[in-house]
């Protein structure tokens, strides 16, 4: 459309540059009245002419003519098709958008695109998780990036339900404010009471006001930045291990949490029985209870409970195994 737009735009300033040299060489005219008068003879406006013509001139008015018209015609064309094919796109997008959204189920709804949403829409993406972004303003790189978003305010019932709050898995609002988390936090646990919902909490002691309101967590990203920043300094290796284990997108090794499902073969056995390690060769790092109990590095004695979710480290496909050995069979 661009290209078309800058096309139509080139014909008409050559036209109406050839129409203004044309007429001072053919008449002898000043440019300025050559000019009048080829921007008449484009526009067909039909004003007397700005001085008598010759013969010559009067075949170089019916060249220009053509020209022009033809010109004029094709820019129309390409400014119309560009007008009603975006409006139509546009509809169209967002008719596809809204319908992509009515089919997700377990999905998660990030509100806001800012710095910090880029970032963990990012991650979203590259571990192949479905999730809906809800922003004020238009995403011009959702077309092209294939995200699926919706344009209003987090903090209203009717735009978390248009991003199927209903039906989503979990909920990360990294507004700017306080405020608009808070209200996020308490629509979306009203309308969804089972949603897993992880706030931003921009101002030092506002953690505990968002988990009052509904929120399973709190994280405020200065203090993360700012442990994680220390730990750089004193402790290198570890977080170099941590972030190779738990980045997303990592063939080698990855950090995964499997949640144990009722009737899964592996629920009642413990880890030596069911061959985590030894046929997997899949480490163990810690078994997380349904009453929020974590054991750390549990031993080959520790029992697997259905609901149980269990940190692991491991080869990819080993992972994926696990986690398929963890499903209601």
């Amino acid at each position: 459309m661009r290209r078309q737009l800058i096309i139509s735009i080139f014909l008409i300033f050559v036209v109406i540059a050839l129409g203004t040299v044309g007429y001072s060489i053919f008449e002898g005219w000043g440019l300025f009245d050559s000019l009048y008068m080829t921007v008449i003879t484009i526009t067909t406006i039909g004003f007397k002419e700005v001085h008598e013509l010759s013969a010559t001139g009067r075949a170089f008015t019916v060249v220009l003519i053509f020209f022009s018209v033809g010109a004029v015609f094709y820019s129309l064309n390409n400014a119309a098709r560009i007008l009603i094919e975006g409006e139509l796109r546009d509809i169209f997008g967002r008719r596809k958008v809204k319908n992509k959204i009515k089919r997700l189920k377990g999905h998660y709804i990030v509100c806001g695109y800012g710095r910090m949403g880029k970032i963990i829409c990012k991650e979203l993406k590259n571990t192949g998780v479905d999730f809906v972004i809800i922003e004020k303003g238009h995403i011009p790189e959702a077309m092209e990036n294939d995200l699926l978003f919706v344009q209003g305010d987090a903090t209203l019932d009717e735009t978390l339900r248009e991003a199927g709050i209903a039906k989503a898995k979990g909920l990360i609002s990294v507004l700017s404010t306080d405020a608009e988390n808070l209200y996020v936090v308490l629509s979306a646990r009203g309308l969804n009471p089972s949603l897993n919902i992880v706030a931003r909490a921009v101002e030092e002691g506002s953690e505990q006001k968002l988990i009052r309101a509904g929120a399973d967590r709190a994280l405020s990203p200065y203090y993360i930045g700012g442990q994680r920043i220390a730990h750089t300094v004193l402790k290198p290796a570890v977080v170099d291990f941590i972030e190779f284990t738990t980045r997303a997108g990592n063939i080698d090794i990855r950090m995964e949490e499997i949640r144990v499902e009722e009737g899964s073969p592996i629920a009642g056995q413990t880890l030596d029985q069911c061959g985590i390690g030894r046929e997997l060769g899949i480490l163990v790092v810690a078994i997380k209870k349904q009453t929020g109990q974590m054991e750390i590095n549990p031993t080959y004695t520790t029992s697997i409970v259905s609901g149980d979710t269990i940190v692991a480290i491991g080869e990819v496909s080993k992972l994926s195994a696990l986690e398929n050995m963890a499903k209601k069979k």
